[in-house]
């Protein structure tokens, strides 16, 4: 577990939690245990994703992925593990029963049938299949749009933000979760393993439908950058928002 938690990588999602709990006036400390919990959901996801049975890869954050560095076994357990771990995390950690509540609720349906998982198992399935935009997008909202939007969603609710506030910051994340994963096509087709610190291309070869594949490349650019914008206008009324608007921004650099 540790071999994979502390390997590095660009913390997005507990950044997320952080940044959105900052911008409804909440407390650093308050997030942390969701910031915990995000991070250890999205690293399990991780080591369950190159396994053999999925994508079969052996580098991730610049070092041999955990079934090459200890077996698979070790591997699925490490995974599983993580993803109980992070909810024992959020109910021990966050103080407020309702909110732990709350926030538990929001993790679960944006990590599984209904989010990540449901993307990923629809990823696998489309294998092959012809390039078709909608399920494109319901791939990439569910797979990897679903956890960041939970990310968000999750600081604003530990944040105590208000309902009206946290559907801002549920629109905020669907887009720019979508543009993330946008992005991440993109550098999948332009990177190199040093800038990826994961195996580029890998996407094209096992057939799968990308963006750049859909649309093109210059297409795919203009996309993301039209989700970003749609993104940041969902935070126009958050005066201390400055992290989450930063943080979009850093997903436009990315393509360059």
């Amino acid at each position: 577990m540790n071999y994979s938690l502390y390997a590095g990588g660009k913390r997005l999602r507990p950044l997320l939690v952080f940044c959105a709990c900052q911008a409804v006036g909440g407390h650093a400390d308050a997030a942390a245990p969701v910031a915990a919990a995000l991070e250890m959901i999205h690293t399990y996801s991780l080591i369950h994703d190159d396994l053999p049975a999925m994508d079969d890869d052996d580098l991730r954050r610049g070092r041999p992925t955990c079934h090459k560095a200890f077996d698979e076994a070790t591997a699925i357990l490490a995974g599983d593990a993580m993803n109980t771990y992070a909810f024992q995390a959020i109910l021990e950690g966050v103080s407020n029963p309702a909110l732990a509540v709350a926030v538990a609720r929001e993790l679960a349906a944006g990590a599984g049938v209904d989010g990540m998982v449901g993307g990923q198992m629809a990823d696998l399935e489309s294998e092959g299949a012809q390039s078709d935009a909608d399920r494109l997008r319901y791939i990439h909202e569910h797979k990897t749009g679903a956890l960041i939007t939970a990310a968000v969603v999750c600081g604003g609710i530990v944040g105590g933000a208000s309902p009206q506030t946290l559907e801002r910051l549920r629109g905020f994340g669907r887009q720019v979760g979508l543009a993330f994963q946008v992005i991440d096509d993109i550098l999948d087709e332009t990177a190199t393993a040093e800038q990826l610190g994961k195996s580029p291309g890998k996407d094209r070869d096992a057939g799968k439908m990308t963006y750049p594949r859909v649309m093109g490349l210059h297409k795919a650019r203009q996309y993301a950058q039209t989700l970003v914008d749609g993104a940041l206008a969902e935070l126009r009324d958050l005066e201390q928002a400055d992290g989450l608007r930063t943080i979009a921004d850093y997903f436009l650099s990315r393509t360059h």
